[in-house]
């Protein structure tokens, strides 16, 4: 296990008698978590487990147990402050959240970023796997220029949020080999690309921010450019960014997403006419392959692109391949032929 500040523990309440079971998991959970109050559905044989990975700036504990209610009310927020943000991932099973007036019914694929700084209630209604990453409360608000949010859900299985979802998951599975500075610098990226989803809008506009987003941005269009339905519109739904958001880190570098787009497609086009393997397409097969809508848009856009149309592109490829010298194998004596 690594040395320093970086401590990674297990409990679990197999090693308990099960009548002690619960009043243990409370004073496990009292350990680590500011006061809360607790219920459980079946006290007298109460079962549970966690494992902890904490920093002296970040927290993150993989629990499952039995059904459970946690909640914290005003008079403990008053006796035992603590304003920072909890983000919690079911893994396995339903919990219900509610804080401030508002609801999240959360499952697999969703999550909630709750502050423990007001009075909430957390249900969890069935035997339970779930992630909690606990955040400092300046590493939100700072920010997004607000004291923020609210139990409401926020979708991890596309885009950002399925982005969010490994990471925190690819946290907690490298655990063992991870260092202090590496947990930090993993978890400060969480919860950058966390504000990102939560604010839903232009948050990143400081250079390292927006060049984060370029780098993701051009490895979607690398990845899609032969899909024709592949526009600025389609790679902010899919990323979870607005495209306002995609504009401005394309911007910065000189381009814009049809731009990025079109460059991409005609590399790949390119690439395709020189190709061997390419060779039995037709031209409007291949342009259609590519992501153009038609041959004669394709041989538009690489003839001012490149200067020459796509036919005399694959007519010098051809000619290349044929020039090349004849590269016999050697005879079965092992003498070269001369």
């Amino acid at each position: 296990m690594p040395t320093g500040p970086y401590i990674l523990e297990s409990q679990t309440t197999g090693e308990v008698d099960p009548r002690e079971r619960a009043d243990f998991w409370s004073e496990h959970i009292a350990s680590y978590q500011p006061r809360m109050g607790y219920r459980y559905a079946c006290p007298d044989d109460f079962r549970g487990a966690t494992v902890r990975q904490r920093s002296r700036t970040y927290q993150l504990v993989r629990f499952w147990s039995d059904p459970v209610e946690y909640h914290r009310t005003a008079q403990h927020v008053r006796q035992d402050p603590d304003e920072d943000y909890r983000l919690l991932l079911p893994v396995e099973g339903h919990i219900v959240l509610r804080q401030n007036d508002e609801v999240a019914h959360l499952s697999p694929g969703s999550a909630a970023l709750v502050t423990f700084g007001d009075p909430f209630q957390c249900r969890q209604q069935t035997r339970a796997l779930a992630y909690i990453f606990t955040i400092p409360a300046r590493e939100v608000d700072g920010p997004l220029n607000r004291r923020s949010p609210l139990a409401t859900g926020v979708d991890l299985t596309r885009g950002l949020g399925g982005v969010v979802g490994s990471m925190i998951s690819g946290l907690h599975e490298e655990r063992h080999a991870l260092t202090d500075a590496q947990f930090d610098a993993v978890s400060d990226r969480i919860v950058e690309l966390l504000c990102m989803l939560v604010s839903g809008d232009d948050r990143p506009d400081a250079p390292g921010h927006l060049g984060e987003v370029e780098a993701l941005v051009r490895r979607h269009v690398r990845d899609h450019a032969a899909d024709p339905g592949l526009t600025g519109a389609s790679m902010a739904h899919a990323l979870g960014w607005s495209l306002r958001q995609i504009q401005l880190a394309l911007q910065r570098v000189g381009t814009t997403p049809r731009e990025l787009i079109r460059e991409e497609r005609l590399r790949l086009v390119r690439d395709r006419l020189q190709c061997a393997e390419c060779d039995h397409m037709t031209i409007t097969e291949l342009a259609h392959a590519s992501g153009f809508s038609s041959a004669s848009a394709m041989s538009t856009a690489v003839r001012r692109r490149f200067g020459v149309s796509p036919r005399e592109i694959r007519h010098r490829a051809r000619e290349t391949a044929t020039a090349r010298p004849d590269r016999r194998e050697p005879s079965a004596n092992g003498d070269r032929p001369a």
